[in-house]
């Protein structure tokens, strides 16, 4: 089903999907159409402060993280796939390297309370919560969200992390 298909009613069975956004090639530009389209497709979109923060794992221009709280009942693979014709709309080249630059990354950091392994390792959970720009936009609105695998608030995790007490660059959307 597509997500602008999803009425009401449907919603009911809806889940909390925490999302991570990022840019760091036009960024205000790409993430600001992202939200448009996300809340095209999926109506009332909760959104943090936007922040700029250095790249992670390569060397490139400094990215601009921002999450985003859906409700959506699409099953996770269907969100994904959603997500990611979302990124290719917005010029997402997958050729390169998997840590580039990039024009927008999308990426479901939680799917209500299911968890998601591949062999030994977890996909969702996204590992990449334990990054600041991806844990304190989420903590920003969802401070009382429970990650299903540590059974910890996001308000309580992001206190806990050793970026806590940093400044961080609000940029605007």
């Amino acid at each position: 089903m597509h997500p602008s298909s999803e009425n009401a009613a449907s919603r009911a069975g809806a889940v909390t999907v925490l999302l991570s956004l990022g840019s760091n090639i036009e960024p205000q530009r790409h993430l600001r159409l992202a939200l448009d389209e996300l809340r095209q497709a999926f109506g009332e979109v909760v959104v943090s402060p936007a922040y700029r923060t250095a790249a992670v794992g390569f060397e490139g221009a400094p990215f601009v993280n921002a999450a985003a709280l859906i409700r959506s009942t699409q099953p996770l693979q269907a969100l994904e796939d959603w997500l990611h014709a979302l990124e290719d709309r917005h010029g997402r080249d997958r050729s390169g390297p998997r840590l580039s630059d990039r024009t927008l990354d999308v990426d479901v950091v939680f799917h209500g309370d299911l968890v998601v392994r591949e062999g030994e390792r977890v996909r969702v959970p996204r590992p990449e919560l334990r990054h600041a720009f991806v844990l304190k936009p989420l903590a920003d609105i969802a401070p009382d969200f429970v990650d299903p695998l540590g059974g910890r608030t996001l308000a309580e995790m992001w206190r806990d992390h050793p970026q806590h007490d940093e400044a961080f660059e609000v940029v605007p959307l």
